[in-house]
């Protein structure tokens, strides 16, 4: 019987989150110039091999990161987290995609429901507590789901918003690598390989829904406004917290809620 994995003591945990942080800063420097496809070559095949997932929401951008990675091997683990608050349009095209690429290793996961029964049984909690809702809903699955993974590719890009003006293409993550292949890709960049490769659009995009998320914290984004501005509308929220500082000591630690 396989033994349950202990959290990371507290000192542990620093100096994996350094030793992850001096291997980022490195894997940057090594890389910079590369483009998206052979930052994921290189990180796929070589870098982590069989030891790297890539983490996607099958929103409106998403089609082109799984397509590229699709290339270099369709038997990337790809996770998914269903929220239970997702649009039909994004289940929907996350199957659509999923046929098309030909990709074999799609994991989707859920929140724990024992948490959800305690923290949102009437599925409000987005209303009152959105940081509390997403971190249930979001944050914790993904921990678990990556716990066994030492690195992890990423959708997000510079252009997104001003939170990520400064993306790497390596950056650390508590103790894990993300990769950034499209950091320095712009809206134009992404259209043009989605048309030029035939890849679907999100359903919603065409209603100006520019960022897909939970249908409840998602509107369309207005002429003029940052791709993401159609998240958490009218809120100082702008980050679902699964790129944010923290996803080590949910994992580790358990939520302390």
């Amino acid at each position: 019987m396989e033994q349950p994995k202990l959290p990371l003591a507290p000192v542990a945990q620093a100096r994996a989150a350094e030793r992850a942080t001096s291997l980022a800063d490195h894997l940057d420097r090594r890389h910079r110039g590369q483009t998206a496809l052979e930052l994921i070559d290189a990180s796929v095949r070589h870098l982590f091999r069989n030891r790297i997932a890539m983490v996607s929401s099958f929103g409106a951008d998403s089609s082109v990161l799984l397509h590229l990675v699709a290339q270099v091997d369709p038997s990337t683990p790809v996770i998914f987290i269903d929220t239970e608050q997702l649009f039909e349009e994004t289940l929907a095209y996350r199957d659509d995609l999923v046929a098309r690429l030909g990709l074999t290793d799609v994991r989707s996961h859920r929140p724990r429901p024992e948490r959800l029964k305690r923290l949102d049984p009437e599925n409000f909690l987005w209303q009152s507590d959105p940081d509390l809702c997403c971190r249930i809903r979001k944050v914790e699955p993904l921990a678990d789901a990556l716990r066994d993974f030492p690195a992890w590719v990423s959708g997000r890009k510079r252009f997104q918003n001003a939170v990520r003006a400064a993306l790497p293409a390596f950056e650390a993550d508590g103790p894990r690598i993300k990769v950034n292949p499209l950091a320095d890709w712009t809206a134009k960049d992404i259209e043009a390989y989605r048309i030029e490769h035939g890849l679907p659009e999100h359903p919603l995009v065409k209603f100006g829904y520019l960022s897909v998320g939970c249908a409840p914290c998602t509107s369309r984004v207005k002429p003029g406004e940052d791709p993401r501005a159609g998240r958490w509308r009218g809120r100082e929220k702008t980050e679902c917290g699964i790129h944010l500082p923290g996803l080590m000591t949910t994992e580790s630690h358990g939520s302390g809620i």
